[in-house]
């Protein structure tokens, strides 16, 4: 880690753009340690072997038939900031393509929030599900990122045995291969909301219904992948889930400050919400009809039947 390096390369931020994307990147991993992805004798394949036990016991417990990401990677920080800057850099293209003349201190200042963004992320993200949205390629496909030196050190800190953890991380990150190859048209319907709420930012205004219905939209993402964790994880979990859901809401004074201004307690509010959702309409019917949410974008639930599943049970029955 190169703080003085980080600080040089943001500050000799230039181009055009809103944000220097190539400062960005690199000086977000001057300032993040790598860790290390030196793999133990055999741990390469039980990534291989957690993964494809959660594809078959989440088949077991929803008969849905899904396709496992082309791509699985064991990386370390660098990797993963690698491989999100594209994305961060296609979510504020709308903004970057409608607001010009960018001057180079808010430049600079732009460029230093982002790289400060993918540097904490960098530090923090376990695994990842990524449905590469917002890409150019009409053949993209999506991909799966383990983060190695953050799933080892946080197992460390929870007093988590490192493959039971591991084994944990994959099943919660296959739950979303299933969402998104079960329902293709999700990537697209995520898109829409969020290019209309940023072309709406981008010229100055804010659209409350973009956001609300991305919002809703990530909190059934969420939701229901809490659900099937509960099903289909093959161990004890009680207290995983106790010691992550402490983990999202506790650390050091800045990192709580940090997560709340990137948003992150919203992301666990809608694990909370989802997940509520989701227990009570299995409770009230069964983890199949839960399923129904996937048959088409007019199957999401609205923000009032997220907040009362029984009116969302009963429009899917009339």
């Amino acid at each position: 880690m190169n703080l003085y390096r980080s600080v040089r390369t943001v500050a000799s931020a230039s181009g055009s753009g809103a944000i220097d994307w190539t400062a960005t990147a690199d000086a977000a991993k001057a300032a993040t340690p790598p860790g290390s992805i030196e793999l133990d004798p055999g741990e390469r394949a039980a990534y291989r072997t957690d993964v494809l036990d959660a594809r078959r016991e989440i088949e077991d417990v929803t008969d849905f038939e899904f396709s496992l990401p082309d791509t699985v990677e064991i990386q370390n920080r660098h990797h993963w900031i690698d491989a999100n800057v594209g994305t961060f850099r296609r979510v504020m293209s709308p903004v970057e393509r409608h607001v010009g003349g960018f001057h180079r201190l808010s430049r600079t200042v732009n460029t230093a929030t982002m790289t400060v963004l993918l540097s904490f992320l960098g530090r923090n993200v376990l695994g990842q599900y990524d449905p590469l949205l917002l890409a150019e390629n009409p053949d993209r496909t999506h991909a799966l990122y383990f983060v190695r030196p953050n799933i080892v050190r946080v197992a460390d800190e929870l007093s988590i045995e490192y493959d039971r953890f591991r084994r944990w991380i994959a099943f919660h990150e296959v739950t979303h291969a299933a969402e998104f190859t079960t329902a293709p048209w999700l990537s697209t319907h995520l898109e829409g909301h969020v290019e209309t709420g940023l072309e709406a930012l981008s010229s100055g205004s804010f659209d409350t219904d973009a956001f609300r219905a991305l919002d809703e939209t990530m909190t059934v993402v969420e939701g229901y992948a809490e659900l099937l964790m509960d099903h289909a994880f093959d161990d004890e979990y009680a207290d995983l889930r106790r010691k992550l859901d402490d983990r999202r809401s506790g650390g050091p004074p800045l990192q709580r400050l940090l997560r709340r201004v990137l948003g992150l307690g919203l992301k666990r509010r809608q694990y909370e919400r989802g997940k509520r959702f989701f227990e009570t309409v299995a409770d009230e019917r069964s983890l199949a009809y839960a399923g129904r949410v996937w048959s088409g974008p007019d199957a999401l639930p609205t923000g009032a039947e997220l907040e009362d599943p029984i009116r969302w049970i009963e429009r899917l029955d009339a």
